[in-house]
Parts: structure tokens; C-alpha cells; sequence
């Protein structure tokens, strides 16, 4: 799970992020209405309006196989009554809903999925909805730009460990790496990718680029096609190593694979850059 914080209209609103799925911070949502003393209890009029309970039982049906239907007919026949009060610990513990829970301590509240939060955002304000939608969205793209660079980092790291493995099993001696300097063999099968994948050892490219070479590597540069060939590289390279094959047998073959999956991708994503209804 991962906690972040938004600020609509000068409020901070929890956000909570379990794998695909958001849920918001709606005792927050509800600080936007009235003020942090009665948050709560405008959480619990909303949760037992009759329009709330169905548009929360249909969410249920449609994503919650376990979702206990006759306890919400139960629910859902005394909304409207006076004396029918429910809290949203009741409704999770009665229904077995995964729609909304209640989190405790700090940053504690109830918290719904942002189906059901945006719904939420409705009844306090229309306009604080869309305040809300827009700083959301804003969020979900700074993410997305962090992912693309955390995926390019993890393709540089995706295989090295088989890779380097194979290198101490198959071509280095047991010995002690701080008395022989063997070690630097490491660098030299990671250079025999680099070559391929980018025309240039990593001495060449921080010779090159001595700014750049402060604070990052040559790989760091890449774009997601060559990082992915140079991932596929290290598990072929590896069970090259394996079948003992000569550094030049395996520059061969190696520059073969890579030029034939970078044009496979390259290929791709201009293919994808094509927009589906282009104007004419």
C-alpha cells in the first residue's frame, strides 16, 4: 500500500493505493462541508440515504464476489426510516463490502474507492467533485511519469543476477575478489551488451559525456526499447556463458538477437505513435 496527500480548495485528502485500486479519504471529502468535529457524522447521514445504499450495493454486486446480498435488502428496506442509523464499520461488517473501510489512528477515516468517493464528492459539492477529479488526475499522471522511470531503472536491473552469476560460475575461479582482479571481467561482459545495444563502452560514454557521467550512467539514457533488448541480452548472454561459448561466438550471435528485437520494437511504437481516427 502506498499513502499520498492532495490539497482541494486548501483541504489535504488522503489517498490510499492498494495495487489498481485508489481509495479516498471521504471524512476528509466531508471537512469541505462542515468542519472536523462533525466530519464523521456526515459520513454516517450520507452512508444511510437509500440512493447512497443502492448505488453502494450495486458497486458490490458488480466487484465483490463475496459481498453478503441479503444483509443489504436488510439494509436497503429501512433506509428512510427514522430510526435507521448505520455507521460504515456496520455496513463493512455486516455486508462484507471491500468498497469502503475504516482506518484507524493516524490519518485515520473512512475510506472509499474513488467510484464511491467521487459519488460522495457529489453530495457535499458539485464543484468541490470536480476540484477533486482534477487534483486526482493530476496525481495519477505525476505517478505514471514516476512509473515509466522506475521501469526503465528495473529493466536495467531485470536479469542481472542471473547474468553476473553465470559470469562467476562459468568464467571466474573461486577466489578472493579483493586479492585477484579478475572481478573486472564483470565490467567487460557488461560492456560486450553495451557495445551492441549502444555502439559504445561505458568508459567511452563517460569520456563523452563527462557531465552527464556525474550523477548517471549511459543506461540511465536509454530509451524503453534498447532497455528491453539489453534485459532480454543478459538471459541469453547468461546461458550462452552456460553452454561455453568464446566472447566472439557470443558478440555474434548476441548483435544478431538484439538488431532483429530492436527493429520487432521499434517498429512497434511507430506503429503506435498512428493515431486511430486521423483527420483527413
Amino acid at each position: 500500500m502506498k499513502n499520498n496527500v492532495i490539497t482541494v480548495q486548501n483541504i489535504p485528502i488522503g489517498i490510499v493505493t492498494d495495487g489498481p485500486n485508489d481509495y479516498i479519504c471521504i471524512t476528509d471529502l466531508a471537512k469541505a462541508k462542515v468542519g472536523n468535529t462533525t466530519a464523521k457524522d456526515v459520513v454516517k447521514n450520507w452512508i444511510r440515504n437509500r440512493n447512497t445504499l443502492e448505488f453502494l450495493g450495486t458497486w458490490e454486486n458488480i466487484y465483490n464476489p463475496n459481498f453478503k446480498g441479503v444483509e443489504f435488502d436488510a439494509f436497503k428496506n429501512e433506509a428512510g426510516l427514522h430510526t435507521f442509523t448505520i455507521s460504515p464499520s456496520e455496513w463493512v461488517e455486516k455486508t462484507n463490502a471491500i468498497g469502503i473501510y475504516v482506518k484507524r489512528g493516524k490519518h485515520g477515516g473512512t475510506y472509499a474507492h474513488k467510484d464511491i468517493a467521487f459519488e460522495f464528492a457529489s453530495a457535499i459539492s458539485p464543484v468541490f467533485k470536480l476540484y477533486l477529479i482534477k487534483e486526482f488526475q493530476r496525481l495519477k499522471e505525476l505517478e505514471n511519469k514516476n512509473k515509466d522511470w522506475n521501469v526503465k531503472r528495473l529493466l536495467t536491473k531485470t536479469n542481472y543476477l542471473i547474468h553476473t552469476n553465470a559470469i562467476k560460475n562459468y568464467i571466474l575461479p573461486k577466489k578472493d575478489y579483493f586479492k585477484d582482479k579478475d572481478w573486472l571481467k564483470y565490467a567487460e561482459e557488461a560492456d560486450i551488451l553495451n557495445v551492441i545495444v549502444f555502439k559504445s563502452t561505458a568508459k567511452e560514454w563517460r569520456v563523452l559525456n563527462p557531465s552527464l557521467a556525474k550523477n548517471s550512467n549511459m543506461r540511465d539514457y536509454a530509451n524503453i526499447n534498447e532497455l528491453t533488448v539489453l534485459s532480454n541480452l543478459e538471459s541469453h548472454n547468461a546461458e550462452l556463458i552456460k553452454d561455453g561459448k568464446t566472447k566472439e561466438e557470443r558478440f555474434e550471435i548476441l548483435s544478431s538477437i538484439a538488431d532483429y528485437q530492436l527493429e520487432i520494437l521499434n517498429k512497434s511504437s511507430e506503429i503506435a505513435k498512428i493515431p486511430e481516427n486521423p483527420l483527413i
